[in-house]
């Protein structure tokens, strides 16, 4: 197989050369996409007010339940792609790439009716604040009128990734994350057009991204480029992605679940707690970069590796992205953990709104290396085939465990910051059973039977 500068096999070379360097890219393209979602609450706190930042805020938890599911399988489909692509089976990658591709269409264009019917009944069962609810239906629904962009978006960079490009997205999402920063700032801070147009912003530079995505896998090596005429459902390949997808995709949707419930719970404590625990949100996102990208590299390294039998080198890999992904994930939290009430203020400076975020973030960040811990864990799960694992463990820890701590503890001690130990509580369950299974269990064979 004929490679590129822009794409990496993973099967060959120093092993740490090969993860860092995919890595990095990932790291910078994470915090650009960050970037991309905290221009929003950045902007709509400090142009107008925490009203609106709780609404923008209000409606995160239940974005990402819808979002991730359809983000979970296009996972899944990215580690049948590397598969092959390390395997050196081009009809079978062309086939898979082909099956993702239709998949995505037909999702991005479900979601986006199911977003549009069901954001009133659900922001409603969250208990959404009453002068919060008018912004954040609205934002809600300008939002997922650009489902189909951010699916295939998901979808395209998940095919590059797999074949080891991660420098590409990152380029489109630089781009595309100055385009939604300027957007906000001319619609937000100059038009003053309101909450919906922040949601408009971030549509519009989805687009972008998207499209750019696809104009690099229609330009590709013919091994691995996209033929608009050749999009159709392999039935073999699509139930592969399924299979591999389904259990991401459920997993999202679970701890989604979970924290839409937890969401509810903080909602009922007003308005200035929800835009306090927003803003932290959007600076935790920060925080989860290391963790986000050594957890999405160890999934394309080890889903390649196996696809060769390279069993000892995917081995050694696991081990070497775990060591890194726990050490960066906790200087991260210690750091956010001592700077947390400025950079709280950054998005609302009204001192109850920093209060909430900043109790929030000392009760969480100096637990990250066990977020990390898990999610590490997970993504070499993932890339051995075995993605029922993380989302069985996940379900039991992050989504019936949490829930019903929360739903027990806040009635017995009804203060907010029994909701905020739900989550190093559930970690640390879930790397407990995650460090079990990948001691005991034999994880590195999921590809010879399948």
């Amino acid at each position: 197989m004929n490679r590129t500068a822009s794409s990496t096999l993973m099967t060959e070379g120093s092993i740490w050369k090969k993860i860092v360097t995919f890595a990095f890219p990932l790291f910078l393209g994470n915090l650009f996409q960050q970037l991309y979602n905290t221009a929003d609450s950045l902007i709509v706190g400090n142009f107008l007010g925490s009203d609106a930042l709780a609404a923008v805020s209000s409606s995160g938890s239940l974005i990402f339940l819808m979002v991730g599911f359809f983000n979970g399988i296009a996972m899944g489909a990215g580690v049948v792609v590397a598969r092959y692509y390390g395997a050196r089976q081009i009809d079978r990658l062309q086939r898979a790439i082909h099956t993702d591709v239709a998949f995505g269409i037909v999702a991005g264009i479900l979601l986006t009716i199911i977003g549009l019917i069901l954001a009133p009944q659900m922001l409603v069962w969250m208990g959404t604040p009453a002068d919060v609810l008018p912004n954040s239906l609205l934002y809600f629904r300008i939002y997922f009128m650009g489902s189909l962009a951010f699916v295939l978006y998901n979808v395209f960079v998940g095919i590059l990734q797999s074949i080891g490009d991660s420098r590409h997205p990152l380029n489109y999402l630089i781009l595309s994350s100055i385009v939604n920063i300027v957007l906000d700032l001319l619609f937000v801070g100059v038009l003053k057009l309101g909450v919906g147009s922040a949601a408009l912003a971030t549509i519009i530079s989805q687009f972008i991204s998207a499209l750019l995505c696809l104009l690099r896998l229609l330009r590709s090596p013919e091994e691995y480029r996209l033929v608009p005429s050749r999009i159709r459902f392999d039935p073999i390949m699509l139930k592969q992605i399924i299979s591999n997808g389904l259990p991401a995709g459920l997993q999202n949707s679970i701890i989604a679940l979970a924290n839409v419930v937890v969401q509810s719970n903080i909602n009922s404590f007003g308005k200035m707690a929800v835009a306090g625990c927003g803003a932290y949100s959007k600076v935790e996102g920060f925080g989860f970069l290391p963790i986000t990208c050594f957890s999405l590299a160890l999934t394309t390294f080890i889903s390649q590796n196996l696809g060769a039998k390279q069993y000892d080198r995917a081995k050694r890999g696991a081990r070497f992205g775990i060591l890194c992904s726990i050490t960066l994930a906790e200087i991260v939290g210690i750091c956010v953990y001592f700077l947390s009430p400025y950079l709280i203020a950054a998005f609302n400076s009204d001192p109850e709104v920093v209060a909430y975020g900043t109790l929030q973030a000392h009760t969480i960040t100096l637990f990250y290396f066990l977020l990390a811990f898990s999610h590490c864990i997970a993504g070499i799960m993932r890339g051995a085939g075995k993605a029922t694992v993380p989302m069985f463990v996940m379900l039991c820890c992050w989504c019936i465990i949490r829930v019903t701590y929360i739903t027990i503890t806040v009635r017995i001690f009804p203060v907010i910051n029994t909701i905020f130990w739900a989550y190093p509580l559930t970690w640390t369950l879930s790397s407990i059973l995650f460090f079990l299974y990948y001691r005991k269990a034999d994880w590195i064979h999921g590809f010879e039977k399948k």
